[in-house]
């Protein structure tokens, strides 16, 4: 589904962008057209949340000081900028999509040739479900899967309701809410000894995570990565023991008012970059990069967390990142492309 970056392709979008400016191609031909291809102007989705935020800030620097791109971060959020995408083909590039909301139009999308798929931004996926901390999960190696975790209610226990174990709820008003409560249901939560805690927001969610680290307490509850807290603190996502059943989790699942939810994992999110049909056409070498472009939940963990402990920008996490893990993003470049980058750090 995703397009393959070769250097054959690049070469030929290379020489097609200057005959089309009526340049000549100064370079030797077995030259890396990454160093003299012109890539235009491009707008980047600059998303609303932070690992998102931080690789279009990313792709801003490598775009532009890399390839001589002219880069407009432009506000969006899923839904909007897929959308505009598809209808008006604008902005150019979203970095990080998460494309299971939107998967039936944007495969028609790419497949009438309006919008390319270029690399994975999370090569992990988006991933979520129940957690525990390590710390718990190597005292107790026995504890594997969500059923493992609800035999021992002792371990989990709940401050508010002495003799109960607790299971953290996502915040109030998210979907996640919904289905971690179907999921607490279908496990069984309350007959085998737990409650389910509403932690009221993200705020009160993460807080309940550090204040369990500091007391090295017992902790189990719904989570999601990539995000700063797992950069923080090293947790454990419990095997569901049951594969996602996509009819049943959609169909009741994901409802406030399921009456017989069922044991099902949740999907594995989807990531990808996206890009128009324009810029695959006109991009040059840049497209390719894009086409490579992809990093792991354990890298972004980091980088999130050290987001939030230094209150930084997405701006910021990149001039970081960039400055501090060349042994991840070089391989996306050619080793020219990566010295114009570092030298413009």
């Amino acid at each position: 589904m995703k397009p393959t970056p070769q250097l054959a392709l690049a070469l030929i979008a290379s020489a097609a962008l200057m005959a089309a400016c009526g340049k000549k191609d100064e370079a030797p031909a077995v030259a890396d057209p990454s160093a003299s291809a012109v890539c235009g102007k491009v707008t980047v989705a600059n998303m609303t949340w932070q690992s998102a935020e931080v690789l279009a800030n990313i792709d801003s620097i490598i775009l532009s000081k890399g390839y001589g791109c002219e880069v407009e971060l432009v506000p969006g959020d899923t839904m909007p900028t897929l959308t505009a995408m598809m209808e008006k083909g604008q902005p150019d590039v979203a970095p990080e999509a998460w494309i299971n909301a939107v998967r039936q139009p944007l495969d028609a999308a790419v497949a009438e040739g309006k919008l390319h798929y270029a690399a994975r931004s999370l090569t992990d996926g988006g991933v979520e479900g129940w957690w525990i901390p390590q710390y718990v999960a190597d005292a107790h190696p026995a504890i594997k899967t969500i059923d493992d975790a609800l035999k021992h209610p002792e371990l989990f226990p709940s401050s508010e309701n002495k003799g109960k174990g607790a299971v953290h709820n996502c915040p109030s008003g998210w979907n996640c809410q919904i289905t971690t409560d179907n999921a607490f249901k279908a496990w069984g939560g309350t007959a085998k000894g737990f409650v389910l805690l509403d932690t009221g927001s993200a705020a009160g969610l993460d807080g309940s995570i550090a204040k369990a680290y500091e007391r090295k307490e017992g902790w189990l509850g719904y989570y999601w990565a990539p995000t700063s807290i797992l950069g923080k603190y090293a947790m454990v996502k419990l095997d569901a023991g049951v594969p996602h059943d996509k009819d049943a989790f959609e169909a009741c699942n994901t409802k406030a008012d399921c009456d017989k939810p069922t044991k099902t994992d949740w999907a594995r999110a989807e990531v990808f970059t996206v890009v128009t049909d324009r810029f695959q056409k006109e991009g040059g070498p840049a497209v390719a990069y894009l086409n490579q472009r992809a990093w792991g939940n354990d890298t972004v963990n980091g980088l999130l967390a050290w987001m939030s402990d230094n209150q930084a920008t997405g701006a910021d996490g990149a001039t970081h990142f960039l400055k501090t893990q060349p042994e991840i993003w070089t391989p996306w470049v050619s080793p020219d492309v990566a010295e114009k980058i570092k030298a413009a750090l």
